[in-house]
């Protein structure tokens, strides 16, 4: 009978004990957002912006490199020596050459 008088009175008191306690929950982490629209907008939100001043004079080199190299015809000639090179090589099927 002490048993069963003992376990009475520890439920009993973890019940007022959970009773006077204030209530707190979790926090819930917000879900990954699954979408690319919304996936990039966190992204973009988090980047700093860079100003005009920074961006335009990489751009401007940039179209001038480009505008160098096709005058110069250097990714022209590129291509014929690699289309050159593969009509050349023996057919493949697999990385195996194939008899012929």
């Amino acid at each position: 009978m002490k048993y069963a008088k003992t376990v009475a009175l520890v439920a009993g008191s973890v019940a007022a004990l959970g009773a006077a306690a204030p209530a707190s929950a979790a926090t819930t982490p917000t879900a990954p957002r699954i979408s690319l629209t919304g996936g990039m907008n966190e992204l973009t939100s988090a980047v700093p912006r860079v100003p005009d001043q920074v961006v335009n004079p990489v751009v401007d080199a940039v179209g001038e490199t480009a505008g160098a190299v096709r005058e110069d015809g250097t990714v022209a000639r590129s291509a014929d020596a690699v289309a050159e090179v593969a009509d050349s090589a023996a057919p493949l099927l697999g990385g195996l050459p194939l008899g012929g």
